[in-house]
């Protein structure tokens, strides 16, 4: 018999079929298995690849391996120098206690029961020039160091830092995701602004205080060993009177270095046009705004603090890194075969599948706005894609809105901000920094930013209705 090659066959569901596969496929290697992480993901790609040679017309066989290699590649290269150089400036705050200078510092301003509202609006700051991911590096330590100062509540400490950091990251310009929609739909940046942050408050409270105080009060996550810190050194570090520990000003400096490196480039970038003479600074804020470098400094300043401020010789303090560097490419691995999954699940036509079966269906325009961008995120994980995949459809529809455009982004932000599980590289994230196992994880992130896209669709339907601003 003469061999055949496998050729793509055309069937209509098929996308639908290989994401019901590749759901299976991660399910039962990580769950049902318990696989490592990093395994049941690479696995999980691989399977989603074959199901593609039967379904997608240019992806042969030999694909199936390659393509996950190089999904992986460019995850990895996207996150790899800043989760290692975060791995550094964690170790680093944690145990030379800047990390726990920061907590105390918040706590003499605030006091000791509102140490949540400090960590909610730590990370939403921070999360306004700056990616999610960034900004979850730099406030993940703090939020250990305080479980280890209160010694109780590390579930609504890790649920308000990824509440604060994720809402402004779809709701707020110019973080780059609805600053990228902004653009795509022509609308003005001033007003996203403004709406932006009206949005974004109300989902923040209700995604960080309100339901992390109410799943702290059901659920503890006790302070486990992560990116190379055990729980004792942590609660020693929290015995040490405070003219032990790194001043404010030092103990800051990775934090305030990072974001002021990374808001650079977004500050010519969005005033450019404006102030001409910013674009001379434009080379330079491209270097240092660039995040592998700005991360790579805030590392040499947290490294820097921790050999100052710890009795280690020269050797010790190398090795001491080295192993943070060592639990950092962990991360960083897992991370990227997360992303590495998802891009297969998208190389399916899963988001143009769903987004088609969406356009035509006769609701309103926020509201078909926001499904459509949160099946788009459900199916292939990335927020940027699922916005950006919304954006596309619908701005060619924004004539026939009736409210300002800005609230357009607001609804599609909300909606690609909705569960995020398996497929997506920040749930990993935020799973490994954090030091969470499977099921907390998906009671604390995936729940925290599902309800940041149902209340963030909610808000732009009530503000658009009092304040259409059309």
């Amino acid at each position: 018999m003469a061999y055949v090659p496998l050729q793509a066959v055309e069937f209509a569901h098929s996308p639908l079929i290989t994401f019901i596969v590749g759901l299976v496929a991660v399910v039962a290697l990580l769950v049902w298995l318990d696989l490592p992480a990093f395994i049941g993901l690479i696995i999980a790609a691989f399977t989603v690849g074959v199901v593609n040679t039967v379904f997608v017309a240019d992806f042969s066989a030999a694909d199936a391996g390659s393509r996950v290699a190089t999904a992986f590649g460019e995850n990895m290269a996207g996150i790899g120098i800043p989760i290692l150089m975060a791995a550094v400036i964690g170790k680093s705050m944690l145990e030379s206690g800047a990390a726990q200078r920061i907590i105390r510092g918040f706590q003499n301003i605030l006091g000791e029961s509102n140490s949540d509202i400090s960590l909610l609006g730590s990370s939403s700051f921070l999360a306004v020039p700056v990616f999610f991911d960034s900004v979850f590096y730099l406030m993940a330590p703090l939020a250990r160091s305080m479980r280890a100062r209160v010694g109780r509540d590390y579930t609504l400490f890790i649920v308000v830092v990824g509440a604060g950091a994720a809402t402004t990251h779809v709701f707020v310009p110019p973080t780059p995701g609805p600053l990228a929609v902004a653009a795509e739909l022509g609308t003005d940046l001033g007003a996203t602004i403004a709406i932006g942050i009206a949005t974004a408050i109300p989902a923040a409270i209700l995604a960080g205080l309100v339901y992390g105080r109410w799943i702290n009060a059901r659920l503890d996550i006790p302070l486990r060993d992560t990116m190379s810190t055990t729980t004792e050194e942590l609660e020693d570090v929290a015995e040490k009177p405070t003219s032990a520990l790194p001043g404010m000003l030092e103990a800051s400096a990775p934090i305030i270095l990072a974001v002021v490196l990374i808001a650079s480039l977004t500050v010519v970038d969005g005033f450019g046009d404006v102030v001409p003479s910013l674009e001379t600074i434009r080379p330079v804020a491209a270097f240092l705004g660039n995040k592998n470098v700005a991360l790579t400094v805030a590392a040499l300043a947290a490294a820097y603090s921790f050999m100052r401020h710890n009795d280690l010789s020269r050797d010790e303090w190398a090795d001491e890194l080295t192993e943070a560097l060592k639990s950092g490419g962990n991360i960083a691995a897992i991370t990227a075969a997360g992303g590495a999954f998802g891009a297969l699940l998208a190389a399916s036509g899963i988001g143009s599948y769903l987004a088609g079966g969406l356009q035509d269906i006769g609701i309103g325009l926020l509201v078909t706005a926001w499904l459509i961008a949160a099946i788009v995120r459900i199916a292939q994980g990335s927020a940027t894609a699922a916005m950006l995949t919304a954006a596309g459809i619908m701005a060619p529809l924004t004539g026939q809105l009736e409210v300002h455009t800005a609230y357009l982004v607001m609804a599609i932000g909300a909606g690609a901000n909705i569960f995020s599980w398996y497929n997506d590289s920040g749930f990993w994230l935020v799973k490994e920094i954090g030091g969470l196992t499977l099921g907390e994880t998906l009671q604390t992130w995936t729940v925290l930013t599902t309800i940041i896209s149902v209340s963030g669709l909610l808000t732009s339907l009530l503000l658009s209705t009092i304040f259409p601003f059309a």
